[in-house]
């Protein structure tokens, strides 16, 4: 990847982060739930993902932009699993129980908030509904606060099927951690390595913030120094977006402890390149990960795709979400849960699945899912393979885009190759840190009222 400051000034833009097409702003809570529940009874070949989301944290991290519920009552933890097992039921009357999942992630908030006892309960509960496997081909992970578990938990997680963790780091230096109200020492996050690789955890990755307040080259160099020592096999790299109006923690943060544009510029800079430098390879949109990691096998087989959970490398699965404001997404069909826990646990107290709103994919609307996510993921497009597949002419179907993409062609993001036989869109070294940018040519609904967060 190539760092061209002149591009990144002029395409340094606000934009979604493509987590799904269409996003989550076109999610309509007036859409039909019978219509939804109809498209989720639709047979299916695909096998499941599942996703858990536990709301709850013992600490409240103040640049965090989470749904969570802050409490240090670890029994509110129990009617919780209560409800995501009834949740859980009725959703398993209309999924068929011999399919293999094998895909799961718990995400929070913090789920290793949850006791031993409850997540030996939960587990009960999923094993009861779903097929499990446990041959080592699934990617069963979870999120981890280092604050936040013991190594007889992180045991019984692993007893359980999980094989990857997700550590919040943010951040080494001191200053930066009492700032944000999350105060975690290197010997903390050293121990959990060293206990998950002794564990046999086949993959761990680290969460890493750039632009959160005092930080500065010099201190950022030294928690980039001692992340490339624990040596985990991914890192994903956020850019923090200070949004106080949005989220009442963050007001917490005084502005005027925030890094300046320029240097939060020079931050990123100088992680990519400390981060390559040190043998990780760019995968896109913040993330990292060792050249011998399934994340970077999968891109360069063309295999890489892109969920609510990020970059997976597991395609053509159905992803079913349990929990306060999670998100299934079948085949294009988008149903999320109430994002409140008083709404989400009346739904499912009543017998009711907890659906707050939902979106209902057209053709379009998957064409252009497949155009947008293929080039995040891949950083190229074989516009012939979307021809065939769709039954169209991509160069006519998307002419106004393909006007749109000019300026970037001209300067040097991307360019169009054709060999007569198929034509390609392949974003080049220097346009990749912009993906986001060439992504929302291609998305029709964009809209630039919806405060998104900045690319850089």
């Amino acid at each position: 990847m190539i760092w061209d400051s002149s591009l990144i000034n002029k395409y340094d833009l606000a934009g979604p982060r493509y987590t799904s097409y269409p996003t989550a702003p076109q999610f309509d809570s007036g859409i039909s739930k019978i219509a939804l529940i109809d498209k989720m009874m639709m047979p299916s070949d695909k096998a499941l993902s599942l996703y858990f989301h536990i709301p709850f944290c013992a600490h409240l991290c103040y640049y965090c932009a989470c749904n969570k519920i802050v409490t240090k009552q670890y029994e509110k933890g129990a009617e919780y699993v209560e409800l995501l097992g009834e949740e859980m039921r009725l959703r398993s009357l209309m999924l068929d129980h011999s399919k293999k999942v094998t895909q799961l992630h718990f995400g929070g908030g913090t789920p290793t908030f949850l006791t031993e006892d409850l997540i030996r309960d939960l587990f009960k509960t999923i094993n009861q509904y779903f097929n499990l496997v446990s041959d080592g081909s699934q990617d069963y992970s979870i999120e981890i606060d280092p604050r936040e578990v013991t190594s007889s938990k992180l045991k019984l997680l692993t007893e359980m099927g999980i094989n990857r963790i997700s550590i919040g780091v943010q951040d080494f230096d001191n200053k930066v951690q009492e700032a944000i109200h999350r105060v975690q020492s290197l010997e903390t996050v050293s121990q959990l390595v060293e206990d998950a690789r002794a564990m046999n955890i086949k993959s761990i990755n680290f969460d890493l913030i750039y632009g959160l307040p005092y930080q500065s080259l010099e201190g950022f160099r030294d928690t980039l120094d001692k992340v490339i020592a624990l040596s985990p096999d991914r890192i994903s790299l956020f850019n923090y977006a200070h949004l106080p109006e949005r989220f009442r923690s963050q007001k917490r943060i005084p502005e005027d402890s925030l890094p300046i544009p320029s240097i939060k510029v020079q931050l990123l800079r100088m992680s990519i390149e400390y981060l390559i430098d040190a043998g990780y390879e760019y995968i896109g949109m913040d993330h990292f990960a060792k050249p011998n990691d399934s994340l970077a096998k999968a891109q360069k087989q063309g295999l890489l795709q892109r969920n609510f959970q990020g970059y997976t490398t597991h395609a053509g699965t159905d992803l079913v979400a349990f929990g306060v404001s999670a998100i299934s997404d079948l085949s294009g069909v988008y149903i999320q849960n109430h994002t409140d826990l008083s709404l989400y646990r009346s739904s499912i107290e009543k017998g009711q699945l907890a659906i707050s709103r939902g979106y209902i994919s057209d053709s379009d609307d998957r064409i252009r899912h497949q155009v947008i996510m293929t080039l995040i993921s891949q950083f190229e497009l074989n516009t012939t393979a979307i021809e065939q597949k769709n039954n169209i002419r991509f160069f006519e179907y998307f002419s106004k885009e393909v006007d749109n993409l000019t300026s970037m062609i001209e300067d040097g993001m991307i360019e169009i190759q054709d060999n007569g036989m198929q034509t390609i869109i392949r974003v080049t070294e220097r346009g990749r840190l912009l993906i986001r940018c060439i992504c929302m040519v291609f998305d029709k609904y964009l809209n630039n009222n919806i405060k998104y967060s900045k690319v850089i």
